[in-house]
């Protein structure tokens, strides 16, 4: 991996698909890229972020994310990660069209697929079996990016930074004023116009992106709730279901 993010295969002639395999210890990151391949982003261990224009996701070894080619993104630990990236030639694969970034679930055939295809020693026919089962392998599920951008405005970005430190800070916009040196209507007009939320909306998306760390720690349902602003596990696993679009037991599965 070259320090822009772009992946140099080994000798592969002939193979539609080559998978990378690297480590990034906990806070490194590849700044934006791209790449000609379309690329499923996929970490063995810890805590993977991905970033684009199309929103930013989170993704334990349960989930993978198809990136296709040409599309920019930035990729980032958010724990101690072991990466193996599939790598796949867009001309061996013309039957999947998705066109933005898709999540798909990693299912224990995709595991020990990419694991397969990491070999150097498969005979071509051989490889190009198992690259046919690992394509037909790959299962979007209905996760949606929990995105919830920074406010350039220091008044609202004052809210948003504060909340970020501490998510279960549970204080209306009303009492941010004094803090923020704006009042209600003020801060809810700037949370709408520079990050496309209401400040609810973009308070309870942030309290997601704040819990995922916890979840993927493996800490009880009911102390992540807590930690990020919930009375009960029952109404954050309600509120993770609806914008996430899976429970966080789906989302990491234990064991």
């Amino acid at each position: 991996m070259s320090p822009n993010g772009q992946y140099r295969p080994y000798d592969t002639a002939g193979s539609g698909i080559f998978v990378g395999r690297f480590s990034m210890p906990r806070g490194s990151a590849f700044t934006t890229h791209w790449h000609g391949h379309h690329q499923l982003a996929w970490s063995a261990k810890g805590l993977l972020r991905v970033r684009s224009e199309q929103g930013v996701w989170l993704l334990p070894p349960s989930l993978a994310l198809w990136i296709p080619a040409g599309v920019a993104h930035a990729t980032e630990s958010a724990g101690d990660v072991v990466m193996r990236s599939p790598y796949v030639d867009p001309a061996c694969c013309p039957h999947i069209d998705w066109h933005d970034p898709t999540v798909v679930a990693v299912t224990p055939l995709l595991r020990a697929l990419i694991d397969h295809l990491f070999r150097t020693d498969l005979a071509p026919d051989a490889r190009s079996r198992a690259e046919l089962v690992l394509l037909d392998e790959l299962r979007p599920v209905p996760v949606t990016s929990v995105f919830a951008p920074l406010p350039r405005d220091p008044r609202a970005r004052t809210v948003a930074e504060a909340l970020r430190a501490d998510p279960a800070d549970g204080r209306s916009l009303a009492d941010w004023g004094v803090q923020a040196g704006a009042g209600a209507r003020t801060l809810a007009r700037l949370f709408v116009a520079e990050t496309g939320l209401a400040f609810g909306q973009w308070r309870e998306r942030s309290r997601m992106q704040s819990a995922m760390p916890y979840l993927a720690a493996g800490l009880p349902i009911e102390s992540v709730a807590h930690r990020v602003g919930y009375a009960t596990a029952s109404s954050f696993t309600a509120a993770f279901h609806r914008l996430v679009g899976v429970t966080p037991r789906q989302y990491f599965p234990v064991g």
